[in-house]
């Protein structure tokens, strides 16, 4: 596998409860889409690839609401959504599989962006709604159904780090290399909180927010180059309510927050170790966990598979797939160990169903909302919540492809010149 060389704020690695997907060298921004049941060597030919971008990928996102469907933002200026198709990878009679055709025609097009796009993220409850940031200082909001834009920030005082989304989808957040930490509105891209100087080094800050509690955890270094992880409460952000230092490494730190389980996972690009802490919403709201991830390989990029991608009655309650620098990418299972082989509802709580919770219109209306859950017990597979009984819905949405309108518009043009010749025969004029 020849991933891509290209440098960033990105995470390098994405997965939805079916695909991962990874960035990979060569012309026309290609990315390799992988199952994550069928794993084994990359072979270039035997395995699926996207590639439509005239520039290279520097990050992309899946659809929570769709594990199908991803989003690409490129050099080039350009966002992409894709959707893959269930029977682009073919199997033979042993159900092994077989070499599928690339994919090049994306659903959607975006843009509006001047210079290449960095980021890219979809929110967590509204249908089809992704942020995306951009090398021109701005911040937009898109309805990719539509394929049209609903809001931008323009006033960014640099090239933006990192940017998440809250428990609803109702606000974001930026970090700059200005050394702001910006809190938006949603639905407006408006600033509505300021924390200056959140972090006084210079290296890359990267943050999360933590669950329902109105509390948001930012990773950076100190004056001294010491990284730390701050605690900040969004209400009243000026001073951090909790602040730990963590090493003197001189790798950027990626948080990544499980909501459910409230564990957060601090892995740094080209460290070997992953550290594990336990969120309360009680002073001093990290606690360090014993055990952690150690390994003599050291990590590239990193991120977490949805919980309805793990195998739930082996106890594996978080899985998350690292990218190394020797070009492979390898799942680490995090198991609470049980004798009981039945489901373990106290370690599973119901998790983010595949079902929005409103749609763009709703949400852009004010409609605010929890994400639609879903009961992880296998004996339940009709289990969800009262949300989901309640309007949420699996919003997805079918684009027809470039090579399908000219089928299209070449089959209207023939029955155009027949239905003429039909009018001339019989002495009909038009």
């Amino acid at each position: 596998m020849l991933l891509s060389t290209v440098t960033g704020e990105q995470q390098y690695i994405k997965a939805s409860a079916k695909y991962f997907a990874v960035a990979l060298r060569g012309g026309g921004g290609p990315m390799a889409v992988c199952r994550l049941d069928r794993p084994g060597r990359f072979e270039p030919g035997t395995s699926q690839i996207l590639e439509g971008h005239t520039g290279a990928v520097l990050d992309f996102d899946w659809n929570p609401f769709d594990d199908n469907m991803l989003a690409s933002a490129s050099e080039d200026s350009t966002i992409k959504i894709w959707s893959i198709p269930d029977d682009w990878e073919p199997t033979d009679a042993k159900g092994d599989a077989k070499p599928g055709l690339n994919l090049s025609d994306s659903l959607v097009d975006l843009q509006g962006h001047r210079k290449k796009v960095t980021l890219v993220k979809f929110n967590p409850t509204a249908a089809n709604v992704l942020a995306s940031t951009a090398a021109d200082a701005s911040v937009k909001i898109w309805d990719i159904e539509r394929g049209e834009e609903l809001s931008s920030y323009d006033q960014m005082g640099d090239l933006t780090q990192d940017i998440t989304w809250d428990f609803r989808g109702d606000h974001y957040a930026t970090s700059c290399k200005d050394k702001i930490i910006r809190l938006h509105d949603g639905r407006t891209g408006m600033v509505t909180t300021n924390i200056q100087n959140a972090h006084e080094g210079v290296k890359s800050v990267k943050i999360t927010y933590l669950a329902d509690t109105n509390k948001l955890l930012s990773t950076g270094t100190s004056k001294q180059s010491a990284r730390e992880i701050k605690v900040w409460d969004i209400r009243n952000a000026t001073s951090a309510l909790y602040t730990e230092k963590i090493d003197t490494g001189s790798g950027v730190l990626l948080p990544i927050f499980d909501n459910d389980s409230g564990i957060l996972y601090l892995c740094g690009k080209g460290d070997s170790t992953i550290r594990l802490y336990e969120f309360e919403d009680r002073d001093p709201y990290i606690f360090k966990l014993n055990d952690g991830y150690r390994s003599n390989v050291s990590t590239k990029g990193v991120c977490i598979v949805p919980k309805r991608g793990n195998d739930i009655l082996a106890c594996e309650t978080a899985r998350l797939l690292k990218v190394t620098n020797e070009q492979v990418v390898q799942p680490l299972s995090f198991i609470v160990p049980r004798k009981s082989d039945a489901f373990q509802a106290d370690i599973f709580p119901d998790c983010p169903a595949p079902e929005s919770a409103h749609t763009a219109e709703h949400w852009m209306a004010g409609s605010s909302k929890p994400p639609v859950t879903i009961c992880l017990d296998p004996a339940k597979t009709n289990c969800t919540s009262k949300d989901s009984q309640n309007g949420g819905t699996k919003r997805s949405f079918k684009v027809r492809t470039v090579a399908a309108v000219e089928s299209e518009l070449k089959e209207a043009t023939a029955r155009i010149h027949y239905l003429e010749n039909k009018l001339k025969e019989n002495g009909i004029s038009y």
